[in-house]
């Protein structure tokens, strides 16, 4: 039976055209196939690429990112809970990337000392961030914190956009699923919560920046159901860069922990992420690595 291909995309896709969007991906990776020595193995219309992107814009009332993204460094808005989950992910992120030295620069020796805790403190590592972070935004990473937030918390969110994935998946057809960012987020819960009931068949489950190995990440969605490979899935291959700021861990079993343990994860941390921000999905399915991991996963 021909196996098909199906592409979740991440946030910051608001306003774009599906069909062109999912050239892109495509063109990405016939480069990384290029650069492998391989052809594409199935047609464009056995690719699948569901968009969702509109229906993120609508959290933000249709604002363009850079307003969006002021309002949620402000914290105008935003309960105490997601500014808890903020401030959590800002405190990977300030481990990860800036130095105390830094933050106080741009923040004040204040700030550092009140730590975490304060809303300044999240502002200022963001604020370091566009400083000291080649390629980082804090725009970006409002953003994507924010989206995150909303599809692990809102009811509303999280099931307009699971409807919409949920089309391009077919029962009994073995279908690689290739996910991105806030995409690997809802491709984990849908295979994991649906893909036996429904009776998916996934091959190879391929998770590409993914920010599922940041610990409140990895808590909020163990809620759902047990951390585990979903078991619709027979493989899980997992491909980041080190240098990204969105997928800050690998899903390593300490970051990431299974059970049962097996399948085990593949984790693959050798990507060099051309793209401005270390994060783009061009720079990932452009890596020879993750676009043979596809192709062979499509003709096996």
């Amino acid at each position: 039976m021909q196996r098909q291909l199906v592409f979740v995309h991440g946030r910051a896709q608001e306003r774009k055209d599906s069909a062109a969007l999912k050239k892109e991906w495509i063109a990405a990776w016939r480069i990384g196939l290029d650069a492998a020595g391989l052809a594409m193995p199935v047609a464009e219309a056995d690719i699948r690429f569901p968009y969702y992107g509109d229906t993120l814009e609508q959290l933000a009332g249709g604002a363009d990112p850079a307003a969006a993204a002021e309002v949620v460094i402000r914290g105008t808005g935003l309960d105490a809970d997601e500014k808890r989950f903020a401030n959590a992910i800002a405190a990977h992120i300030q481990s990860r990337f800036v130095s105390e030295a830094d933050l106080a620069a741009v923040a004040g020796e204040d700030v550092v000392e009140r730590g975490p805790l304060q809303w300044e403190w999240f502002q200022g590592v963001l604020a370091a961030v566009d400083r000291y972070v080649p390629g980082a935004s804090a725009i970006s990473i409002a953003l994507a914190t924010h989206d995150v937030y909303q599809y692990l918390v809102n009811d509303a969110v999280r099931d307009t956009i699971d409807e919409g994935v949920m089309q391009a998946l077919r029962p009994g057809v073995p279908t690689v699923v290739v996910a991105h960012s806030l995409g690997t987020v809802v491709a984990y819960r849908l295979l994991r919560q649906f893909g036996q009931a429904k009776g998916w068949r996934v091959p190879q489950f391929i998770t590409l920046g993914s920010p599922l190995g940041v610990t409140e990440i990895r808590e909020r969605v163990a809620k759902w159901s047990t951390t585990r490979c979903p078991p619709c899935a027979d493989a899980w291959f997992n491909a980041y860069d080190k240098h990204d700021v969105v997928a800050l861990y690998p899903l390593t079993p300490e970051q990431f922990p299974l059970d049962p343990p097996a399948p085990a994860i593949d984790d693959y941390g050798a990507v060099h992420n051309g793209t401005d921000n270390r994060h783009g999905i061009g720079g990932y399915l452009d890596d020879p690595v993750v676009a043979r991991r596809i192709h062979d996963a499509l003709v096996k």
